[in-house]
């Protein structure tokens, strides 16, 4: 029990890290699901730390009351960016909402309540390991128990094909809407536990380079499923880590693994796993 106590005291900063960036991927494998290749997940990110951190430390408001009000904000413009995107696909998509995400960075540079770029210090320390975690399970559980629902049904056959979904009477509109929206809000909480365990906020936490990583996850992890999300977050949070002794060449064991998952493994941990369970079954069909 010590050696574990032990471990966790020196991990804790990484194991934080897995979890936020965990929802983070889940964020985005919301959009993916609806065939959304929509990046603003680090906007969505900043906009709740900041205004849930500014809401304790600027303004004096309870955590109970900033934490609402800041997923809430995110949510909202994340539905808000849905409508000017309505019509943008692929890389179009993509490329607007990186440039929504430029726009959020430099708003922030520039912001004397944010703290510009010196950024925002002083953050209470009132979120811990137990948060993040909770928080992951808790939005685990709901993409799990709405995964057969009309709404993700609405999504799949979006995400395959929209003019036939049209033609099934699917709002193909308000599924982007919603879809965004709750992109923002799950990229939210992760800014907010982000800004209460870290206890400092600058522009660059939420730049380009975060959201490249969180679109990593999705890929490694398997960009449709929400588990593999979440595996590919753990993988590619502690894989620097562990070969942190490569120093500056760490980051291109990460690139080898990203090239051999999409040369040899398309769809990611998840495909693979699914590969294993039906090989078993398919050996005892064959029986």
């Amino acid at each position: 029990m010590h050696e574990l106590v032990a471990l966790f005291t020196r991990y804790h900063t990484l194991v934080d890290q897995i979890g936020i960036n965990a929802i983070l991927a889940l964020s985005l494998s919301v959009c993916l699901r609806a065939g959304q290749l929509a990046l603003a997940q680090a906007a969505f990110m900043g906009i709740a730390g900041y205004i849930c951190a500014i809401g304790v430390v600027t303004f004096g408001w309870p955590l109970a009351l900033a934490a609402p009000v800041a997923i809430a904000a995110s949510a909202l413009v994340g539905a808000l960016l849905a409508l000017p995107v309505e019509r943008l696909r692929g890389v179009y998509l993509a490329i607007a909402t990186i440039g929504f995400g430029e726009i959020v960075r430099i708003v922030a540079y520039n912001l004397q309540i944010t703290g510009g770029g010196d950024g925002l210090n002083g953050i209470p320390p009132l979120l811990s390991t137990q948060w993040i975690y909770a928080t992951l399970i808790v939005i685990g559980v709901i993409l799990y128990a709405a995964r057969n629902s009309r709404f993700a049904l609405a999504q799949a056959i979006t995400r395959e094909d929209e003019s036939a979904a049209a033609g099934v009477g699917v709002d193909t509109g308000r599924v982007r809407v919603v879809t965004l929206a709750c992109a923002g809000a799950i990229a939210g909480c992760a800014g907010i536990l982000y800004a209460f365990t870290n206890f400092f906020l600058t522009p660059s936490d939420f730049a380009f380079g975060r959201m490249e990583q969180i679109l990593v996850y999705c890929v490694i992890g398997g960009v449709t499923s929400p588990v593999g999300a979440v595996l590919g977050a753990a993988v590619m949070t502690i894989l620097p880590e562990a070969f942190r002794f490569l120093q500056d060449f760490r980051d291109v064991l990460s690139g080898v693994v990203l090239l051999l998952v999409i040369v040899f493994a398309p769809g990611g941990i998840s495909a693979i796993w699914s590969s294993v369970r039906k090989k078993p079954a398919a050996q005892i069909g064959n029986a």
